[in-house]
């Protein structure tokens, strides 16, 4: 039962703690309109922590243009595999200071969670993967590096190129990727799918200027109203996605309940559900659409006009099996077959992601499912994620042999990208004691 690794974790665990808190106080927001310096100190408050940690080699890697990143090796004994370990101290902004119960980067414990910006997302994972190796007093059964990204918050657009320059630094034969997250609290989990994402905005034009209401109102639509009337078409009646030639399947249906979801998001009273079939492949396995942002005149500077134009982005995730471009295509020709009364629209690519399904076999996965089922008391569940992760692709194609895992220590109610982000401390000693475990049996294997 690896006991001396349950004991070492439980008395590093309150240092773990202090560290993830310090990491916490720097707000390393890696958002363009945020100061770069402090994500750059948290990449250095990371690689002290990497040296203490038993890294001999550890540096801060750098791309022209990109936040920095932080790696690490530990050398294995002979004839071992060696594991990547990944996570990202970068945050999301904190978004209203007045949501907060105390500041966004003032860390506070309250009933076994933690609170702060990067409690769960993802500075967790970074102590879940120092925890695991300073349980072995530095000296680990297999060779370990770590990655530690500084831009994943927005969209990890230089990791392809950090994997290209830095490739026989970063090769590896297993590769754990810090960023996911449990299923609930006390229920471990595997994320073995991903779907993908296509966004674009889309702007309706009618005329070339604004005009009064009360005198062309009732002959010319305003574009608002033409863009409402758009936006509308991407979902029937029944609230399922309209845009015609996607990939939808069903998934596992676990034990997730509609209460459940309701609680996590704070649904309205009366609010109904909308799309068809199971609610994890809802979630997991078929296209979701939804409206980010309009560009509008704010209600508070309405006057009697006709509005001549508005903007919208619109997001789709995209079900595993899903070929993006082909995606983005149906979309934008939904869009342009729908624009009503004869306006004009135009659609600009934003955004595109490949979804992602792991292969969930071989010993680095019958190690990581054993060590869970030791950790937590419990057997993983094999789930997937609504959201998407576009750089597990990056790792795919770069490190083409490796096994991928997806593991993490948060949970659904962590709130992550919301105010008031958390992290349940007893599940992150779980996932400490689980990655330290599973690094052992993989070196057994």
């Amino acid at each position: 039962m690896h006991h001396d690794l349950r004991t070492r974790v439980h008395e590093l665990f309150p240092d773990l703690v202090a560290d993830l808190e310090e990491l916490i106080r720097i707000p390393s927001v890696s958002a363009p309109s945020y100061p770069p310096e402090p994500v750059r100190r948290s990449a250095e408050a990371v690689a002290d922590l990497l040296r203490a940690a038993g890294c001999a080699d550890v540096r801060i890697l750098e791309i022209e243009g990109a936040h920095p990143a932080v790696y690490g090796e530990i050398p294995g004994p002979p004839q071992t595999p060696t594991v990547l370990l990944y996570a990202h101290h970068d945050v999301q902004p904190p978004g209203p200071s007045e949501a907060w119960r105390t500041g966004p980067f003032e860390p506070f414990i309250e009933d076994g969670r933690l609170y702060g910006r990067g409690a769960s997302d993802d500075k967790a994972g970074v102590i879940m993967h120092l925890g695991a190796v300073r349980a072995f007093e530095g000296r680990p059964p297999v060779g370990v590096k770590f990655l530690i990204e500084g831009e994943e918050e927005i969209g990890s657009a230089h990791l392809g190129d950090f994997l290209d320059t830095y490739h026989e630094l970063l090769a590896a034969d297993v590769v754990v990727i810090g960023d996911a997250g449990n299923w609930r609290v006390g229920q471990p989990a595997l994320t073995t799918s991903l779907r993908g994402l296509v966004a674009c905005t889309v702007e309706v034009r009618t005329a070339d200027r604004p005009v009064h209401s009360g005198l062309f109102g009732g002959v010319f639509p305003d574009a608002l109203m033409a863009l409402s009337r758009l936006l509308a078409s991407l979902h029937n009646d029944r609230g399922e996605v309209a845009v015609e030639g996607l990939v939808a399947a069903e998934s596992d249906p676990l034990d997730l309940t509609e209460d459940e979801l309701r609680n996590q998001i704070g649904a309205v009273a009366g609010l109904q559900t909308i799309g068809s079939g199971g609610l994890t492949s809802r979630l997991w396995s078929k296209p979701a659409i939804d409206i980010l942002a309009i560009d509008a005149p704010p209600v508070a500077e309405a006057i009697n006009q006709l509005v001549p134009v508005a903007r919208a982005k619109v997001s789709m995730r995209i079900a595993p099996g899903q070929d993006a471009d082909a995606a983005m295509n149906a979309l934008r020709d939904h869009l342009l077959n729908h624009v009503p009364w004869g306006a004009e629209a135009t659609i600009v690519s934003t955004e595109k992601g490949d979804a992602f399904a792991l292969e969930a076999s071989g010993p680095a996965y019958e190690s990581w499912r054993s060590a869970m089922t030791q950790a937590w008391g419990r057997a993983p569940v094999e789930m997937g994620v609504g959201g998407s992760i576009p750089f597990v692709a990056a790792f795919s194609e770069r490190l083409p042999d490796a096994s991928i895992l997806l593991t993490g220590a948060g949970d659904p109610s962590s709130a992550i990208h919301a105010p008031n982000e958390s992290q349940d401390l007893g599940d992150l000693e779980k996932a400490i004691l689980a990655e330290a475990v599973a690094l052992r049996l993989l070196a057994e294997s």
